[in-house]
């Protein structure tokens, strides 16, 4: 493998995006593969989806990880050997995957948020689409592409510093963000979740009948039969014996009082079956009852370009694949993080929580604001590689990951960090090519699956 970084007008030579009616046949292709399955079980939610996407080209990048995966494999990468080619992965780590959540010790952390991705893979892959990401930002904030390259460098550079005191030993592993650490954006970001509550959230959720805490019916929400219900019932109590036994509540919890079903989520998760579980927390006070989400596990888009017979055996299901990957790249992991399964497919299962608070992008729009946020998420980036939850599973990832990468960057930091800048800026321009080509696609009906009538070459319905 090559191990000089690619100029960034290289790279649509390199992917193949010369020819834009074959590349359009790609786009379409790869998002019919990915998706097929789900859209035809909900063409609405699908549709949905995709009207998300045609936003702006970030919105699309957000929901084409699989085309991101189908170009990057064909990509060299000199970063990757035994190890680091073999590493947990978040999958679908973009700007917009970053939040707060309370961690397991009680801390208000500030870190990647979403997991529903993740898998094994290279530690480059996670970059390339972080760098990507960046440069996707700044485009659509008018930056020169000189200002971006800043910003690049500055979250890899933030990254590979992180990754060396871990590494060296200098580093605690219970590094976290937190509002002790922080300044600027991301500091108000978690003053802005430490504000929120839990009585809010369930006020929000439920209501008040009788004496007790039902859901309210409100859009998204459906009732179910009673059936179903009893079929997620059945699932809950499976999901219970997969809540690692230390992190176990006591007493009168895990006590259901409500189940419904969800909808209406993201673009990542369109087409999902999804419910939300009211139960009680760690004793009957009402402002303590606890609200989980079991939602279907989906295929990670970065199994479908990895081919390791052993990865894929361990995993049960999807459900199971998110809940241990998550474990494995998250330091304090949530203690309801579990899984289970009904009808034969995975579900993973956590909390819904009242302190998570994402970063608002249309509100940072100066250089001076934006360069500490890029280095804070260069740092968060190498704690979710490096710094496991104390339950999580190292049989697949038997060496520490910090090592792996230290070793293979050892000398080469500088040419690691222009290697991504090149790849972001190359990368953005062809995602928002891509983008193009995509909404042309879509507005002639060429995405099959979306309906009923789409396969036969009639006229979709504009409905959903």
């Amino acid at each position: 493998m090559s191990e000089l970084p690619m100029p960034s007008h290289s790279l649509p030579a390199a992917l193949g995006t010369g020819d834009q009616v074959a590349r359009r046949a790609h786009i379409v292709t790869t998002l019919v593969e990915a998706f097929s399955g789900l859209m035809s079980a909900d063409p609405a939610a699908f549709r949905t989806k995709f009207r998300k996407m045609a936003s702006d080209p970030f919105a699309f990048y957000r929901g084409s990880a699989c085309l991101f995966y189908a170009d990057v494999v064909r990509l060299d990468d000199p970063w990757a050997d035994e190890r680091t080619s073999r590493v947990w992965i978040q999958g679908d780590l973009h700007a917009a995957n970053f939040g707060t959540y309370m961690d397991g010790e009680g801390t208000l952390v500030f870190d990647v948020n979403d997991f529903d991705e993740a898998y094994l893979g290279h530690f480059t892959w996670d970059l390339r689409r972080f760098a990507a990401s960046i440069a996707l930002l700044g485009w659509s904030k008018a930056l020169p592409d000189s200002e971006i390259d800043n910003l690049v460098r500055i979250a890899a550079t933030g990254y590979l510093d992180q990754v060396r005191e871990f590494a060296v030993g200098t580093g605690d592993s219970t590094f976290s963000l937190h509002l002790g650490n922080t300044e600027g954006v991301v500091r108000n970001v978690l003053r802005k979740a430490r504000l929120s509550s839990r009585n809010e959230l369930l006020n929000s959720l439920t209501e008040l009948e009788g004496y007790d805490r039902r859901f309210r019916i409100a859009p998204g929400v459906r009732v179910l039969g009673e059936a179903e219900r009893a079929n997620v019932v059945e699932a809950f109590s499976e999901y219970l014996g997969t809540i690692p036994a230390d992190k176990r509540m006591r007493g009168v919890a895990y006590t259901i009082k409500d189940v419904v079903g969800r909808g209406g989520f993201g673009i990542g998760s369109a087409g999902l079956p999804a419910y939300n579980i009211l139960i009680e927390g760690h004793n009957q006070a009402l402002d303590n009852d606890i609200v989980l989400s079991m939602k279907q596990g989906n295929v990670s888009a970065v199994s479908r370009v990895v081919s390791d017979e052993r990865v894929e055996r361990y995993f049960r299901h999807h459900g199971h694949r998110t809940a241990v990957s998550q474990r494995a790249l998250q330091a304090h992991a949530d203690p309801l993080l579990g899984y289970t399964e009904m009808g034969g497919v995975g579900f993973v299962v956590s909390e819904l929580s009242p302190y998570e608070s994402d970063v608002d992008w249309g509100d940072i729009n100066e250089l001076d604001e934006l360069r500490p946020v890029m280095d804070y998420l260069g740092r968060a980036v190498a704690k979710v590689h490096c710094v496991s939850d104390s339950d999580s599973d190292h049989t697949l990832v038997p060496f520490q990951t910090e090592s792996a990468i230290e070793r293979v960057v050892a000398g080469r930091e500088a040419e690691l960090v222009g290697w991504l800048s090149s790849f972001a800026l190359g990368y953005s321009a062809v995602v928002r090519d891509d983008y193009r080509l995509f909404i042309e696609a879509f507005r002639n009906r060429e995405i099959a699956g979306l309906d009923s009538t789409t396969a036969t070459g009639r006229p979709a319905s504009l409905t959903g």
